[in-house]
């Protein structure tokens, strides 16, 4: 029996207005984006209402996902939102793409 490889990734999560953006890290990004939409865990992205997945990238080990999302976290909104645009111009929610 092989084993799949776990995938680890950086996700931008937006509210429906595109006004707030959180960073942040997952080895599963499905049951996180699941766990975002439902607001099952209080805190900033429950409180804000960031539900909508716009930018990912993922990572073959934890330790680049995590100096990732520290660089990412010490951005400015501006250059967050650049880099978003380039592969999501429109800021669509990108999320039921990664529900399996």
């Amino acid at each position: 029996m092989s084993m799949e490889k776990k995938k680890f990734c950086i996700y931008v999560l937006s509210n429906r207005f595109r006004t707030v953006y959180y960073v942040g890290f997952t080895s599963d990004i499905s049951k996180r984006y699941e766990q975002h939409r439902a607001k099952t865990v209080f805190g900033f992205t429950s409180q804000y209402n960031l539900t909508d997945l716009v930018y990912i990238e993922f990572f073959e080990d934890a330790y680049s996902a995590i100096a990732r999302e520290k660089q990412l976290k010490g951005w400015r909104r501006d250059k967050k939102l650049e880099l978003i645009k380039r592969v999501n111009p429109d800021l669509s929610d990108i999320g039921l793409k990664y529900v399996f």
